[in-house]
């Protein structure tokens, strides 16, 4: 093998070294678990330092392409590495269509805003008049200094939430970094955060959110970042508390992570927001998306707080598409002024509201432990995921699965998008029973949240 490696190596610096050994691994002319040459053995051969070497290994090792295993060596392993999301797509590729699917994580379309008569008086002004105008709207950008939850140093408009999240992770991580989410969490964020090479360190999620010891425990690792859902989190749908932000704010003054705040639910969670930057805002980074609140189309999200991070966003992006649609944005604007949009999504909270407790009354009265109080996402356990999932397929009823949420094994559970159910409180509720004959766990085996318990 020593031979192999070495007369694959043209380039003898340790990028070039990395880069062979990659295009060998890649190839499958080294498999996974084989065994490589020794630093001092390799560097020998090729007749470069050792430091040359293993600045390659460590280059290798950052994307997860190599492990160290002690005295028994370094090992190839399958590469982390760019590639397909594979969390997300064990969530959205489910085995076909459903009369009822629960498993999107989508709004009901029939509780977004009208935009045709906003959109109609939108398309007769003229917006953009340069290529070098601001990236965003001077008036959407006093609206949301006017209604951000700090004093953000900059503010930006990116295309939604996911686009604000990958891009404010490629500035903020790098390979190796270890960075804190939330256990469960959201199957996009630890695919993007494991491409960039992050070693994602999960953190337990209770009733008034991340939970302070293991926040503690992880920050003693020095995390570079720390990614938290502050409202409605995905999948639990837990909003964190007046309590828990002031605990975990004061925990995070003692350290130099970066905090980033996903509000993906925004004007739709009916929980009160409270954020880390009203502490720490040179150190917050807070992203708003409009999709679930007003239109998944609109794919608009802001993004506000720390200025070396977000000014660092807004400039790379002139390198690309430099800024998202003006129109697209003044759409946005009067939504954010009409009073009717305001009142369609006062009813959109009290409906999703509805549709939860009529779920949660149920599971609660049948034993069946769940989650969260906000949003339109509940985290409901199961006794086997797997055969849940067929239970409820069988009845044309589609969940999400739940291991794609974990960051480590955890008890089966399934994400369920309640905010889907359309109906009277009954139908609702049957839907419900057939969630909790799925879930088939008697009461006795797991702690039971009762409605209104915290």
């Amino acid at each position: 093998m020593l031979t192999e490696i070495s007369t694959a190596i043209d380039d003898r610096s340790a990028r070039g070294i990395a880069a062979a050994i990659g295009r060998m691994i890649t190839a499958g002319t080294l498999p996974v678990d084989s065994r490589l040459p020794t630093v001092r053995a390799l560097s020998k051969t090729l007749r470069v330092s050792p430091t040359t070497v293993s600045e390659a290994w460590q280059t290798l090792a950052a994307v997860g392409a190599i492990e160290a295993r002690g005295r028994l060596g370094t090992f190839v392993r399958q590469p982390v590495g760019p590639g397909s999301p594979q969390r997300y797509r064990r969530v959205t590729e489910g085995p076909g269509h459903f009369e009822l699917d629960l498993s999107s994580g989508t709004p009901d379309p029939d509780l977004l805003p009208d935009l045709s008569r906003v959109v109609a008086l939108v398309s007769r002004q003229s917006l953009t008049s340069s290529y070098l105008d601001q990236p965003v709207l001077p008036e959407l950008d006093r609206i949301l200094r006017d209604t951000w939850p700090f004093a953000a140093e900059d503010m930006t408009v990116v295309d939604g939430a996911m686009d604000a999240l990958d891009r404010v992770a490629q500035v903020i991580v790098r390979l190796g970094d270890r960075v804190v989410v939330e256990h469960p969490c959201f199957p996009p964020v630890i695919d993007l955060l494991e491409r960039l090479g992050a070693e994602v360190i999960g953190v337990d999620v209770d009733t008034e959110g991340i939970s302070v010891e293991g926040l503690r425990a992880a920050l003693a690792l020095q995390p570079t970042a720390v990614f938290l859902q502050p409202r409605a989190q995905n999948p639990t749908g837990v909003t964190m508390t007046a309590r828990r932000c002031a605990a975990i704010s004061r925990l995070l003054a003692t350290s130099t992570a970066i905090v980033v705040e996903d509000d993906h639910s925004g004007d739709i969670a009916s929980g009160a927001l409270f954020s880390v930057g009203s502490t720490l805002p040179s150190r917050t980074v807070h992203i708003r998306s409009f999709s679930k609140s007003h239109g998944p189309d609109l794919r608009l999200a802001a993004i506000g707080g720390a200025g070396d991070v977000v000014s660092a966003v807004a400039n790379r992006r002139l390198l690309g598409p430099g800024w998202s649609s003006r129109i697209l944005q003044a759409v946005l604007v009067a939504l954010l002024q009409d009073p009717a949009t305001a009142k369609s999504l006062r009813k959109a909270r009290q409906e999703y509201t509805r549709r939860r407790r009529v779920v949660t009354d149920v599971l609660a009265e049948r034993g069946v432990p769940f989650t969260g109080t906000d949003g339109i996402n509940l985290w409901m356990r199961v006794d086997d995921e797997r055969s849940a999932l067929l239970t409820l397929a069988a009845q044309g009823i589609g969940a999400a699965p739940g291991k794609p949420f974990m960051v480590r094994d955890d008890d089966d559970s399934l994400r369920v998008t309640v905010g889907l159910l359309q109906g009277s409180d009954h139908e609702i509720a049957a839907v419900a029973h057939r969630l909790a004959d799925a879930a088939a766990l008697s009461q006795d085996r797991f702690g039971v949240r009762r409605p209104g318990q915290r």
